[in-house]
């Protein structure tokens, strides 16, 4: 299907309308928060309904959304994460709990703000080779592995507030990941901590917080570009919209997958990314899509 571009993005959600915008707010705001894959739904939504690809400039911006649910839903969180910022910054403390999440978090940002400017030329492209069905059904087989062996060994045992600088750093090596489509931040996050014996909230939360500075430079550094490109008032009016609709949909996923999270395991997540991987390969495969 054919891409629009606009200054050298892919800026397909230009040609969608308010009602389709709203539809792929939801599932963009659903899906980029779960461990199942936003952009393999960004992808094969459209497709199946016959409508433009959004793009990759809309999914980027969508994560802005997300910020906003994450905000809110760890609100306390990100206050005790600004405080503890404020003394490391002021007082020098490098020894608090606290202190060392904000390192933490840091430390596992580097490498996916490393990787993303490398790789943002054929990530942000039209028409870009990495969105294609084929890399995101295959990402999904690989992940939904990932995600059950992470499921089969866990000890379950720890609370995000002991973690320590190095599990920072493996979660955010594993973070980069979500640069390939199909892959999922959350999903690649949540099975690192996982794997190294966090609860299953507690992974949830601790990938959540992580993920913000992430979340916020990539949907701060599209808004900027698309400020850049010259879109019309049309274009920004159906962002807008993708914006609200995502922002409350993504709120009310978090909300859920915490929740679900507390009493039980992954593994519908593992099924249903399984499931995805096999249906998009067999779509390449047999011309479905």
């Amino acid at each position: 299907m054919a891409t629009a571009c606009s200054a050298g993005l892919d800026t397909g959600f230009a040609a969608l309308d308010v009602g389709k915008m709203i539809v792929l707010g939801v599932v963009q705001g659903v899906t980029e928060l779960l461990p199942i894959s936003s952009t393999a739904h960004m992808r094969v939504v459209p497709a199946l309904l016959g409508w433009p690809d959004p793009g990759s400039a809309f999914s980027a911006l969508m994560q802005l959304a997300a910020l906003g649910a994450i905000l809110s839903y760890f609100r306390r969180d990100v206050a005790e994460l600004i405080s503890a910022a404020a003394s490391v910054v002021v007082r020098r403390d490098l020894k608090s709990p606290g202190s060392r999440a904000v390192i933490g978090i840091v430390l596992a940002t580097a490498p996916i703000v490393v990787a993303g400017v490398a790789l943002a030329p054929v990530l942000n492209a039209c028409g870009s080779p990495l969105r294609s069905l084929w890399v995101i059904g295959a990402s999904c087989l690989v992940m939904a592995a990932l995600l059950a062996f992470a499921e089969i060994r866990a000890r379950h045992v720890r609370n995000a507030d002991e973690a320590t600088l190095r599990d920072y750093a493996l979660v955010g090596l594993a973070q980069v990941g979500a640069l390939i489509p199909g892959v999922s931040r959350s999903g690649s996050t949540l099975t690192a901590a996982l794997g190294l014996g966090f609860k299953r909230a507690e992974a949830a939360r601790l990938s959540f917080l992580i993920g913000l500075p992430a979340i916020a430079l990539a949907g701060g550094k599209e808004a900027f570009e698309l400020l850049r490109a010259g879109l019309d008032a049309h274009a920004w009016m159906l962002l807008f919209v993708g914006l609200i609709s995502g922002a409350l949909a993504s709120f009310v996923a978090i909300w859920g997958l915490m929740r679900y999270l507390e009493h039980l395991p992954s593994w519908p997540f593992v099924v249903y990314r399984g499931a995805l991987g096999v249906f998009l390969v067999g779509a390449v495969l047999f011309h479905w899509l």
